[in-house]
């Protein structure tokens, strides 16, 4: 049986938790989904419980940093989603995540933070409900609240407005995230889509200080290294383009495109058996992604495959 996977709306409806903000942390690669379906990234049941994880430790005012690095093995330990959830607890002890079998005995060293039940989330995700759900008084607060735009609000249409194309939404979209920073300078990744919007505008100088401004703020940021590491190969410095790549694997290990422009840097500068690697390691990550533009990119690593095993 297929397992089942959840898009944006539905992650944000059952873990309460805005869509603007579920896709900015996904942008910058805090936390996100992990599989896809018909070319869309969607959440795995282990992707909610990283998110949830995510929020318990943001909203008790843990860094980025530090629930990146408390979230790195949480993947490996949660055991299988047949397995019975009813005695599965997340627990972190201050320094990692872990998964707790309540049958079990278990120390840990330190304040425990929080911990929660997976059998809820299990079944508040089969439902499409939010994991506690607010009692009538909040509930009456929330109703009453008149509607205040926030950065991230800002910041998500300035997305759609990107999405639509052409010179007038990317100025539209420009406007939107000079308002999200105006309401919170330290919103890196509307940094990187300015930088976005002034390289397709032919503006390279703009677009490199943008990206560097997103990762003065959040070094381990996979997207805004990306485009600094693609401006930097247009401007024929191979050997600092690889480096910054190889930066972005080393944040982000399944960012696919990054794999593909390495291979293209390290070909360019005689790599021929490490451009190889990187460009199968491209194929399997984007396998399954049946999209046209997926398919031309995949059907362009094979060339280039077939060109490197010729030339050896």
């Amino acid at each position: 049986m297929e397992e089942a996977t959840y898009t944006f709306a539905g992650a944000s409806k059952i873990l309460d938790i805005g869509e603007s903000k579920l896709r900015y942390w996904a942008q910058v690669g805090f936390v996100g989904p992990s599989a896809r379906r018909a070319g869309k990234p969607v959440f795995t049941f282990q992707d909610l419980v990283s998110v949830k994880a995510a929020k318990e430790l943001t909203d008790r005012g843990f860094k980025a940093g530090e629930i990146r690095k408390a979230l790195e093995r949480v993947r490996e330990s949660l055991p299988h989603v047949d397995r019975p959830l009813d005695r599965i607890r997340v627990a972190f002890d201050g320094d990692r995540l872990v998964v707790v079998d309540e049958g079990n005995a278990y120390e840990t060293t330190g304040q425990k933070v929080f911990d929660f039940g997976l059998a809820e989330l299990r079944t508040s995700a089969q439902r499409g409900q939010k994991v506690g759900p607010a009692g009538p008084r909040e509930a009456a607060a929330a109703a009453d609240a008149a509607p205040v735009r926030t950065a991230y609000d800002w910041f998500a249409e300035g997305t759609l407005r990107e999405a639509s194309g052409g010179p007038e939404g990317d100025a539209q979209a420009e406007s939107c995230y000079q308002k999200a920073l105006a309401l919170d300078a330290g919103l890196a990744a509307a940094h990187t889509n300015l930088g976005g919007i002034a390289h397709r505008r032919g503006d390279a100088a703009e677009a490199r200080a943008a990206f560097e401004r997103a990762l003065a703020l959040d070094p381990d940021q996979a997207e805004a290294r990306f485009n600094l590491a693609n401006l930097i190969l247009e401007s024929g410095d191979l050997e600092l383009a690889v480096a910054e790549f190889r930066r972005v694997l080393q944040v982000a290990p399944d960012f696919a495109d990054g794999h593909y422009n390495l291979a293209v840097a390290l070909e360019r500068l005689g790599g021929r058996a490490q451009a190889r690697a990187h460009l199968e390691r491209f194929l399997s990550l984007e396998h399954g992604d049946a999209t046209p533009m997926a398919s031309a990119w995949a059907e362009q690593a094979r060339t280039l495959i077939a060109r490197l095993a010729e030339a050896s």
